[in-house]
């Protein structure tokens, strides 16, 4: 039987959440049974010339005004081929933060998920809001929660007695929300609590302007295992102001750890694995929460997931299905413009 060519192209490779899950689908056990998976990387808004050779092509890519006549040359160079497009960034409060001209962005996600014969979103919340928006019809929509590796994070024992270390994880960026969790832990009293916020970015210097001589707050910089930075930590607070999915919290659940989210966007999907989604996104409110969090044991935990409710089964399991319709779509398709051209001879 011939194995299925997956290409996945992708124009961010630094360190972050579509990097990690690009390396579980290269290296999932399960997506490689009967489907070989690459990755090409591509300068942004730029495709090489090059004949790709594929039987499914996977865009990872930044949309974006600037991108769209790549992706348009993108379909026209591959009409035969399936394309899916998978979209990591884009949300509904990404829309609300960022986007001043927001019907002229809407044409742009309508415009160019068009190319595609399927958009993956990576939380049900993105899709639910894909398909209200208007960017995408129902039928192209495919949601597959974003995922890795969560083993190591599995073997971690649970924290015991109160929580005393509070993880922050990610870009130090404001997209984060770090600095309305630090301004919140800097209005808490208890001194034998303490903040520990892992990442880099530009917001880095503004954040420890914030935590002042606040010496519970510490800044412990990138962290090249993140399975050690969360066995460091008791609980983790994701103070977000978008997020698609939020690779975070699917960890510290994995790792048994409390988490505070925000209940935004992707964040969503993770309060039914046991986020407790805090109500307002202001210093005050997270205050209390972090209080309430630290005052208390360890949150109760929902009992082990069967083996087939794992995140890592529903991610192969929903990447096979996908790559199975796409292809059985485009082999009916080759078949009827063969009966076709018959008929016209």
């Amino acid at each position: 039987m011939t194995r299925l060519r997956v290409l996945h192209l992708v124009d961010d490779t630094t360190a972050g959440g579509v990097t990690r899950v690009l390396t579980h689908i290269m290296t999932a056990p399960a997506l490689s049974e009967n489907a070989d998976h690459s990755l090409r990387c591509v300068d942004r808004g730029r495709l090489r010339p090059e004949r790709m050779n594929a039987d499914v092509i996977v865009s990872h890519l930044a949309i974006s005004w600037r991108a769209l006549p790549m992706l348009v040359a993108l379909r026209l160079a591959y009409p035969r081929t399936p394309l899916i497009h998978v979209e990591h960034s884009y949300t509904e409060h990404f829309t609300k933060h960022n986007v001043t001209h927001k019907r002229r962005f809407a044409i742009l996600l309508r415009t160019a998920y068009a190319l595609f014969d399927k958009v993956v979103a990576v939380s049900h919340a993105q899709g639910a809001w894909l398909v209200h928006s208007g960017a995408i019809r129902r039928k192209t929509l495919k949601v597959i929660q974003s995922c890795v590796d969560l083993c190591a994070f599995r073997a971690l024992p649970a924290p015991t007695g109160p929580i005393r270390v509070i993880g922050a994880i990610g870009r130090l960026d404001p997209q984060k929300g770090f600095d309305v969790l630090v301004q919140a832990f800097r209005q808490t009293t208890n001194p034998d609590i303490a903040l520990h916020i892992y990442g880099e970015g530009s917001e880095e210097s503004a954040l420890r302007a914030l935590a002042g001589s606040d010496t519970r707050i510490q800044f412990k910089g990138f962290a090249p295992d993140p399975v050690a930075a969360m066995a460091a930590i008791d609980a983790v607070a994701m103070p977000s102001r978008w997020e698609a999915y939020g690779l975070v919290a699917l960890e510290a659940l994995a790792a048994k750890r409390p988490l505070l989210v925000n209940g935004i966007d992707g964040l969503c999907d993770h309060v039914t694995a046991g986020a407790k989604v805090v109500a307002q996104q202001d210093s005050r409110t997270w205050q209390h929460a972090i209080e309430a969090l630290t005052q208390a044991d360890a949150l109760p935990l929902r009992p082990p997931l069967e083996e087939s409710e794992l995140p890592e089964d529903r991610f192969d399991t929903g990447w096979k299905a996908l790559l199975d319709e796409v292809t059985a779509r485009h082999v009916r398709q080759k078949k009827r413009t063969s009966r076709e051209a018959v008929c016209l001879r």
